[in-house]
This record gives structure tokens, C-alpha cells and sequence, in this order.
């Protein structure tokens, strides 16, 4: 057997349902927070603490992605029943989604989908399928009617239906890019007032986008990692979060990534240019991260609690060390930290000698 060979048993942990937290805490900011050293040793904070982790130079990017109501239920023309998760906006009037029925929808089938209030239907048409998803044509704008049909696609370890304080709270305070059917939840802990105080302190912020797709919540069913394919997405770059992360690392300041699609832009553009330099611009990425991993840009990150034998603990992992990533779960699980998407965070450093 290869000795490099990883396999997805390696990154399994218990993990209690109890702590798998159902509703987001009324402050933001008041999220307790677990800073693994470089040398992997703990520290128990709370999430305004960060303010004290970060220091003057350091560069946080942000992803300002913004969650869109992707979930769409309705009647297929043949009266079936039928519920749409969008997956992609490909165009004003089309969308990749996943759909679930009786019977697949085949082309030309036509969507009538629910209005919440019991107005009149939206319409669009199967066009075809690509692979395990369904290309859909609206006759409104797709955004428009996610809007006003849709709800908020809150992740499936989340037992309760979306509710309308979910619209907000599952957003972070900086979404502006209309986009994503997850949120980019490290950031759903930051408040304006920590933001700011964050900037006072020296700290630059820089934004990508990076609209998260359902395909981050898809299991990895292989147990030898080589074997697995990991879902596209696409990201963009400003010209000014490039030049300003190419800068800090040129002068040896740290660049810390507000979250696990953060990272991925970032490493995905700097691993796609032979001088490892993050470069402007919109991409697709695959990028699957590791441990053996070279990162790049990021030297530390903020990040949620995530699912055993997932793709994001093991990017963590790369980033920190399988035992050290590990042991502080075992030590958030023995101290009731709450996990996944409304659940506390981490702070990250890259580990020593990595």
C-alpha cells in the first residue's frame, strides 16, 4: 500500500446529535470560539476574543457570496408533486437544480411551482439533464423567482423547516453577491461592530466570491481519497483582493481566511500559477485539499465545527494536522461546543513547520 495513501476512516470522530446546533445563538459574536495553536495546543475564547488573535497587517478575506431562497416546491404538469434545490444560476432565466419526484422529469416537462402566500404559480421548463442535476428554463428571471417563491435552503442536519429569521441569520452582514444556496458559515459570526473594530486594530479586509453549491453537502462515498472526484464551483477575484493578498504575503504579513471557500479561492488561483501569486479573476475549481497539502496564501483561518469524515475536515487537517485537528474535536465534543452551520467556531493556525 501506498504509504501516502489518506482514506476516509481517517477522519472520522464521535460526534454526539445533541451538539449539532438546530438554531443560530441570538448574538452573532457571542459564539464561543477554539483557537488551535500552531503547536496544536487549545485555548477556550469566545468569538469576540478574535479581536485579541488578529493583529495590525494581517489581511482577512472574506467571501461575500449571498444565500439565495433556493428551495422551490410545486406541481409538475402531469400533477406530480416535486421539490427543486437550485443549484446554480447559469443565466436570467436558467438554473442547474437538483429535483426530487416520483418520476425523473423528463425534457419539455413543464414546473409549476408554489407561491407562499397561494398567488399565482411560477413556470419553467425541464430542458435536459447534466448528470444527477436538471437544467431548468424560467419565464421570469431565475433570482427574481427564488425571491418570491423560494425558501431559505437551510442545510439537511438542520431538522427544522426555514423560518423567517433564517432569511437574516443564515446571511452574513456582508453579503452582497446573490449566488449561493449555503452560507459561508464562519462569517455568520461577525457583527459590524466587530468588523469595525477589527479594521481600527490594522487589519485590511478583502472580499472573493465563491457561490457555495449543494454539492458541499454531498458525502464522500469512497474510503481511498484518491478515488474521489470533488464538486466544482466557481469563484471570482477582484483586482484589488489579489494585489492586496500578493502584497501582505510579499512582506511576510499573515493572510487569514474567514472560512473554508475563502481558502479554496485562494489556494485554487495561487496552485493555478506556477509563481504560486493569487490572480484576478473569475475560474472553476476542483481543488481538493489534503493533508500533504502546500498551502499557498493562507496562514490561519476562522472556520465552523465540521462533519466527520467530510472534504472540510480534512482541508482543516492539511491545514493543522490530522492528530491536532482531531484532538481539538475530541476536546470541543467533551466541552459541548455546538457544531456545524449555527454552531461555534475555531480559529486556526497553519501548524509550525507546515
Amino acid at each position: 500500500m501506498n504509504e501516502k495513501e489518506q482514506h476516509l476512516s481517517d477522519f472520522d470522530f464521535e460526534l454526539p446529535e445533541s451538539l449539532i446546533a438546530q438554531f443560530p445563538l441570538k448574538d452573532r459574536a457571542s459564539s464561543r470560539l477554539l483557537h488551535v495553536r500552531p503547536d496544536g495546543s487549545l485555548e477556550d475564547l469566545i468569538f469576540r476574543d478574535l479581536l485579541n488573535l488578529v493583529r495590525a497587517g494581517d489581511v482577512l478575506i472574506f467571501n461575500d457570496t449571498k444565500v439565495i431562497k433556493a428551495r422551490l416546491t410545486g406541481r409538475k404538469q402531469t400533477g406530480g408533486f416535486f421539490e427543486a434545490m437550485t443549484e446554480r444560476v447559469i443565466g436570467t432565466h436558467e438554473a442547474i437544480s437538483m429535483m426530487r419526484s416520483s418520476k425523473p422529469a423528463k425534457p419539455g416537462t413543464i414546473l409549476y411551482f408554489d407561491h407562499p402566500e397561494g398567488g399565482e404559480p411560477a413556470v419553467a421548463e425541464v430542458l435536459g439533464r447534466e448528470g444527477e442535476f436538471f437544467k431548468l428554463r424560467y419565464e421570469r428571471p431565475v433570482l427574481e423567482v427564488l425571491d418570491e417563491y423560494g425558501k431559505v435552503p437551510l442545510p439537511p442536519y438542520i431538522q427544522h423547516a426555514a423560518e423567517k429569521s433564517d432569511e437574516t441569520r443564515y446571511q452574513t452582514v456582508y453579503a452582497s453577491h446573490p449566488g449561493a444556496v449555503a452560507a459561508p458559515t464562519a462569517g455568520l459570526h461577525f457583527t459590524e461592530e466587530l468588523l469595525q473594530q477589527i479594521r481600527d486594530k490594522g487589519c485590511e479586509e478583502v472580499f472573493v466570491t465563491l457561490h457555495v453549491g449543494a454539492g458541499t453537502f454531498q458525502p464522500v462515498r469512497v474510503e481511498n481519497l484518491s478515488e474521489h472526484v470533488m464538486h466544482s464551483e466557481w469563484y471570482t477575484i477582484p483586482e484589488e483582493t489579489a494585489r492586496k493578498i500578493n502584497k501582505a504575503k510579499e512582506e511576510g504579513r499573515r493572510v487569514i481566511c474567514v472560512g473554508t471557500t475563502s481558502l479554496r479561492t485562494v489556494e485554487a488561483s495561487a496552485s493555478s500559477n506556477p509563481e504560486g501569486k493569487v490572480v484576478p479573476g473569475a475560474a472553476e475549481t476542483r481543488l481538493f485539499i489534503t493533508p500533504g497539502y502546500e498551502f499557498k496564501v493562507c496562514d490561519a483561518m476562522v472556520t465552523n465545527f465540521h462533519l466527520p469524515k467530510s472534504t472540510l475536515v480534512m482541508l482543516v487537517s492539511a491545514l493543522c494536522g490530522r492528530d491536532e485537528i482531531l484532538n481539538a474535536y475530541k476536546h470541543a465534543v467533551e466541552e459541548k461546543y455546538r457544531f456545524f452551520s449555527y454552531g461555534d467556531a475555531c480559529f486556526l493556525e497553519k501548524k509550525a513547520n507546515s
